[in-house]
């Protein structure tokens, strides 16, 4: 066991170990809430690379990690917020898709308001219902489609970072994420 867990020991960093990215402009506000989660993850050389994400608050911020980190597929953050829901990253080239599972949730957090800004999307009425918004085929061309994503939102049994666990499974680096976060 301590063999396999020692060869993916190159494919988890910490985003201290990569290129710096320089952020002078503001000091960081939220410091990464115990049931927050925040990884980001790209595909090199035939392999996933996965790296804690500092703030999952921050989503400029980690817009422009994913933009310094990005090989041919992309890079990706999967995120999830106070146990109550998640969001998915993906910068490919000049192209930033974004989806939020419960898009109610900006009513609530203001880092799913600041979410939906980010991707010009309306916010919820008060009234509203829970429902996933952004790009359901964010992962489509890595082989998982609109419709898992939305069976994995519709699952009420699972808990944000559990959705997240199933999706880095699905994508191939369900082992690494789980390492990761210590699941």
């Amino acid at each position: 066991m301590a063999d396999l867990l020692d060869d993916h020991d190159d494919e988890i960093e910490e985003f201290d170990d990569l290129e710096e990215i320089d952020n002078e402009s503001e000091p960081e506000t939220h410091l990464t809430d115990e049931g927050d989660v925040a990884v980001a993850a790209w595909h090199e050389d035939g392999r996933w690379t996965l790296a804690a994400l500092p703030d999952a608050h921050d989503i400029p911020q980690i817009i422009t990690r994913l933009k310094a980190q990005q090989t041919n597929g992309g890079a990706l953050a999967l995120i999830a917020i106070d146990e109550e829901f998640f969001m998915l990253i993906r910068v490919l080239g000049t192209q930033i898709s974004l989806f939020l599972s419960d898009a109610t949730c900006a009513l609530d957090y203001e880092v799913a308001e600041e979410f939906l800004e980010i991707a010009d999307l309306s916010m919820p009425e008060d009234d509203d219902e829970s429902f996933p918004v952004g790009n359901l085929d964010i992962f489509s061309d890595l082989g998982m489609n609109q419709m898992e994503i939305e069976a994995i939102c519709a699952d009420e049994e699972l808990f944000p970072d559990e959705q997240l666990e199933a999706i880095a499974s699905r994508l191939g680096f369900g082992d690494q994420f789980a390492e990761l976060l210590g699941l």
